[in-house]
């Protein structure tokens, strides 16, 4: 069974990305793109880390993939993506934005993706392919694909109506998801 890291020995990063062109980023909510640092020990598979997610109750296991390398973002959830396999660079915010993101990430690995933060594989790095398990908030809808052209703008007005989450993805009723600061901010580690 997948047991998390104590809450008190977790280390997180908390970035703010600014809008780029069409894509908003985290300036639409306020809400920081979150990183779980080494949450799971290194093996833990992916059907233990749907278990544990399912048993905490903020979000539904939906999906096992890597990411898309093409930059995209949801305007009608957040998302939640464990990393279960492998190590990668990532790109947040957009490629060509200056305030983008690209932190590498490795199994045991979480990052909270508020919508409207564009996100995207840059980099597979390791040999054996990465894999994350992909979750949303429950009762949210079915996730949509946004790429930041025109004919998008009428959806961006749904990301300002968007809640935040009731529970931590990974810890309940108490963790940095329900920490998270609507202001706006730099790195916090």
């Amino acid at each position: 069974m997948a047991k998390p890291i104590p809450l008190s020995s977790l280390r997180v990063s908390r970035h703010y990305i600014p809008a780029w062109n069409m894509i908003p980023n985290t300036s639409i909510q306020n809400r920081p793109l979150l990183i779980y640092h080494s949450v799971f020990p290194s093996g833990t598979s992916p059907s233990e880390i749907e278990t544990h997610l399912s048993r905490v109750g903020a979000v539904a296991p939906q999906w096992r993939f890597t990411m898309y390398d093409t930059t995209h973002f949801h305007s009608n959830t957040h998302e939640v993506l464990c990393v279960t396999h492998g190590r990668a660079r990532l790109c947040f915010g957009g490629e060509d934005n200056p305030g983008r993101l690209e932190p590498v990430v490795e199994g045991g690995d979480v990052v909270v993706v508020p919508a409207g933060v564009g996100h995207r594989l840059l980099e597979d790095m390791g040999p054996q392919g990465f894999q994350m398990v992909g979750s949303y908030p429950v009762g949210a809808p079915a996730w949509d694909m946004c790429y930041g052209r025109g004919g998008e703008e009428t959806r961006l007005e749904g990301i300002r109506k968007l809640g935040w989450f009731d529970r931590d993805p990974i810890y309940g009723d108490e963790g940095p998801v329900l920490d998270a600061e609507t202001q706006q901010g730099g790195q916090v580690g």
